[in-house]
């Protein structure tokens, strides 16, 4: 098998291939990547042809290091027809990288079952398993179900609170106001120490996500009119990731000054999240992201509790490294040794969040 690699410009027409493959994510559609040019990465798409056939689409982030040195880093990508084409692609990478791109790190989009003996390989090919840049852990709805089997799939806990939540009155649904979902989303990272990247990143994302064929939205859960959680989301063929939100403290208070029964406001917003991406066609919701180490004195832990109510169904998608040049080994030192500086610097520990 002979694989080519053919730059292609046309986002329609990229988006179209990507959305069409069994193996996908919207992290491999044009939008992610203009996403991401405001972070300083460029991103480069090709289509992966066979004999004329195109059997896959890669988009590849080139960053910087120093003069003379980039990596490429393919976001759950790359979107193939199978993963037998893995170590082919590998070859044909070669043929298109710049003699300055050292390392290649790919996260293949097949979610792999995190349940005890289950393996994970190692290798595909060349490629050689590494560490992810996403979270390489997460949690899985499977959106084909009946809405009853879904609801019905519920913790216990899960359904009484949204049942609660909509006795309370609260409107969970995709929603327009931007502002509510930063103010949301900056709380939630400012209280568990997160960080986040520039406003203009996420603005980006959802201007461009949607703008070819991929599909990038908001979820809010308000209760009299106020968001008090919520969620940004990119979709992408038949799956769609909660990639970034989270919840606001309800302290809201009755004419007499008192305070008001709990809404349950994230509960309603996991649950109307998951009901409209059903609606519209996704069958698989990813809940993008539960601690790789389960540890209860960490704020990752309590995240993970509250996903794990709407669904058990508990994954892998590991990442892998191809080595294009001798300086990688002591680049992926730096980048580590980088990233456990920044967690030190923003949260006071070398540990990462998920």
């Amino acid at each position: 098998m002979r694989l080519t690699l053919v730059e292609i410009s046309d986002p329609r027409v990229y988006d179209d291939v990507v959305a069409q493959l069994p193996i996908t994510s919207a992290l491999q559609g044009w939008g992610y990547g203009e996403a991401r040019r405001v972070l300083g990465h460029v991103p480069q798409r090709y289509l992966i042809q066979e004999s004329g056939r195109t059997v896959g689409a890669v988009q590849l982030l080139r960053r910087r290091l120093v003069p003379g040195l980039s990596t490429l880093y393919a976001p759950r990508g790359p979107a193939l027809e199978n993963l037998d084409l893995l170590p082919d692609f590998a070859q044909a990478l070669r043929r298109v990288v710049r003699p300055t791109d050292a390392l290649l790190k790919i996260e293949p989009p097949v979610p792999l079952p995190a349940v005890e003996g289950a393996v994970i390989p190692d290798a595909f090919g060349t490629f050689r398993r590494a560490e992810s840049e996403q979270p390489e852990h997460t949690i899985i709805a499977d959106l084909t179900r009946s809405e009853k089997e879904m609801f019905d799939g519920l913790s216990s806990m899960a359904r009484r609170n949204v049942r609660a939540a909509e006795k309370q009155g609260v409107v969970a649904g995709r929603d327009d106001d931007f502002d509510a979902f930063w103010e949301i989303f900056t709380a939630t990272n400012d209280r568990a120490k997160l960080g986040a990247f520039p406003r203009k990143y996420y603005e980006t994302m959802l201007r461009e996500g949607g703008a070819h064929g991929g599909e990038a939205y908001v979820v809010l859960a308000r209760s009299q009119g106020r968001a008090l959680a919520g969620g940004f989301f990119l979709g992408m063929g038949t799956g769609t990731s909660y990639l970034f939100g989270g919840s606001v403290r309800d302290d809201r208070v009755d004419e007499a000054g008192q305070p008001l029964k709990d809404a349950k406001a994230p509960d309603a917003f996991y649950w109307n999240a998951m009901l409209d991406a059903k609606r519209r066609g996704y069958e698989l919701f990813d809940f993008w992201g539960i601690p790789r180490v389960l540890d209860e004195s960490k704020h990752s832990y309590g995240v993970f509790k509250m996903k794990l109510k709407f669904s058990e169904q508990r994954v892998w998608y590991p990442a892998y490294d191809l080595v294009l040049n001798p300086a990688a080994p002591a680049i992926v030192k730096a980048l580590r040794w980088r990233k456990t500086r920044n967690n030190l610097r923003k949260r006071g520990s070398a540990d990462d969040v998920l």
